[in-house]
């Protein structure tokens, strides 16, 4: 089936949106058409309470072992720590891909990322970006009047129609695309200057990395101040600890532990600066505050990435140490101090979750998240996800249903040799790199220091086997056959390249052509 059109006049220049995934044409029609609606039936509506402030803080690459209520040893965490003793610390938290694009479009859209046809991670090649016809996570709170601001790393699309200004942002600040993007790649080379936007425009090449928490923390300090008296809704998704990694010169050598330790203390010293200005402001008592990961640690790089704890691998995987992040969420008088809550959850639960919060109905296109505001303020009976699918690209490894994780035969990443030392991968000497346009898990190999393993069909029961050791097929067969199931219904809906299964109910992404 030929790929749809629509072209649409951005600023002045013609572009055209081709949808590259099949989808109903009456699908299509009703993103097309949809609009955000007010609701008045919702408990927390601007009719019955003053709308919430909402501050989502996001590491990249940072590990679940990272984080001193993670169980992180050497590395000290005392702010972010402190939304865990005021709040709630979720520990079966979960994001939609091991990888920072299909991450952050699951985020924004309350879907799988394969709904939305965004998976892996975009660079300054790349021509697409999240669908214009996709409503947003930030586009609902703009419409419910927020002033909204995101400082740091978009990842959803560089071309024009797919910036955050477009997309539900009054303000944006930072990069479009990861940090390594750029000459400062620790392997490939010819990789244009680093561009630094503000909102639409370009303002610096290549800016200096060792600066970039300090000014998102700025930035976000002054929102703050402006919009203190009307509900804000206030995106951080901070560039560190993604390699290559600067700490400035404040924290360089302060941690004792390295420098991964002194990039993360000085992540931890921006929360605490961003809570600072939220009592300045005196609106901390309203403001929902969370913070979590895209995804987990980049442990090729060795003493430049993190720990995944006591799960297995990290980054580009779908074992648990791949999407299983930490996750800390903060709002005083409604969410009780020191909750620790075991169900899971997953960054595409925050969509429904603040559309009913603040009262927008999103168009009715199929989501995938469900409203977890009920279990996070501690509502007798509920429950987190029923079930959870793990999805690398367009591939379907393995499934969550209570505590059983099925995966299925699949190729996965793993550290090539001893992981690397001083910003460079493992087996950096031996690497030779292809296209960094090849993002197959060979591409992704030959350029990280990754070697390219195997797992057979294998069941683990995560409560007691986190780490993903003990596979327990053979002695509960009949656990298998019903996870198995629940394969079935996955590839059916959003497809899966291991099988040649194409999807029933995917939405087109976005392709700008000239």
């Amino acid at each position: 089936m030929p790929a749809s059109r629509i072209s649409i006049e951005v600023s002045h220049a013609r572009f055209t949106i081709v949808l590259r995934h099949r989808i109903p044409a009456l699908i299509l029609m009703v993103a097309s058409l949809g609009l955000s609606i007010h609701s008045t039936k919702h408990a927390y509506s601007a009719e019955k309470t003053r709308l919430p402030n909402v501050v989502l803080i996001l590491a990249d690459d940072l590990g679940y072992g990272d984080v001193g209520c993670y169980g992180a040893v050497n590395i000290k965490t005392p702010h972010i720590d402190g939304l865990a003793r005021d709040g709630a610390k979720l520990t079966s938290f979960y994001v939609a891909q091991p990888v920072c694009t299909a991450s952050r479009a699951a985020l924004m859209t309350g879907c799988y990322s394969n709904r939305v046809g965004m998976s892996g991670a975009l660079n300054h090649t790349s021509r697409t970006g999240i669908h214009p016809n996709e409503v947003l996570l930030s586009n609902l709170f703009q419409d419910r009047g927020y002033a909204t601001a995101a400082y740091g790393k978009w990842h959803l699309g560089h071309q024009p129609p797919f910036l955050p200004t477009r997309r539900g942002f009054d303000e944006w600040m930072g990069l479009p695309y990861s940090n390594d993007n750029g000459p400062l790649h620790p392997v490939t080379r010819g990789i244009p200057a680093l561009p630094w936007y503000h909102n639409e425009k370009v303002t610096e090449l290549d800016p200096d990395q060792s600066n970039f928490t300090r000014r998102i923390t700025e930035y976000a300090s002054g929102f703050i101040e402006r919009n203190k008296d009307r509900p804000f809704f206030l995106y951080l998704p901070h560039i560190m600890p993604h390699v290559p990694i600067f700490a400035s010169e404040k924290f360089r050598g302060t941690s004792q532990h390295g420098l991964y330790a002194d990039v993360v203390q000085e992540l931890d010293w921006a929360v605490g600066e961003t809570l600072a200005a939220l009592n300045r402001a005196g609106v901390a008592d309203r403001t929902i505050v969370i913070f979590a990961s895209d995804n987990g640690p980049f442990l090729s790089y060795g003493d430049h990435a993190g720990s995944a704890g006591p799960l297995r691998e990290g980054k580009l995987t779908t074992f648990e140490g791949g999407v299983r992040v930490s996750c800390l969420i903060r709002w005083p008088g409604t969410i009780a101090a020191g909750r620790v809550i075991e169900e899971v959850v997953s960054t595409i639960d925050l969509y429904p979750t603040f559309a009913n919060l603040i009262g927008a109905t999103p168009p009715q296109v199929q989501r995938d998240g469900i409203d977890v505001l009920p279990l996070l303020t501690g509502v007798a009976g509920t429950k987190g996800r029923e079930s959870f699918w793990y999805y690398s690209g367009e591939e379907l490894h393995a499934v969550r249903k209570g505590d059983w994780k099925l995966h299925v035969p699949h190729e996965y990443l793993t550290v090539a040799a001893e992981p690397g030392r001083l910003g460079k991968p493992s087996n950096f000497g031996n690497l030779k790199p292809e296209s960094i346009e090849l993002s197959g898990i060979r591409g992704i190999a030959s350029r990280h220091g990754y070697r390219v393993e195997k797992i057979e069909l294998s069941l683990f029961n995560l409560r007691s086997d986190p780490s993903e050791r003990n596979n327990v097929a053979a002695q509960h067969p009949d656990i298998v056959e019903r996870l198995q199931a629940e394969i079935a219904a996955a590839r059916a809906d959003l497809g899966d390249r291991i099988t040649n299964t194409r999807p029933a109910h995917a939405r087109p992404v976005g392709e700008v052509r000239d």
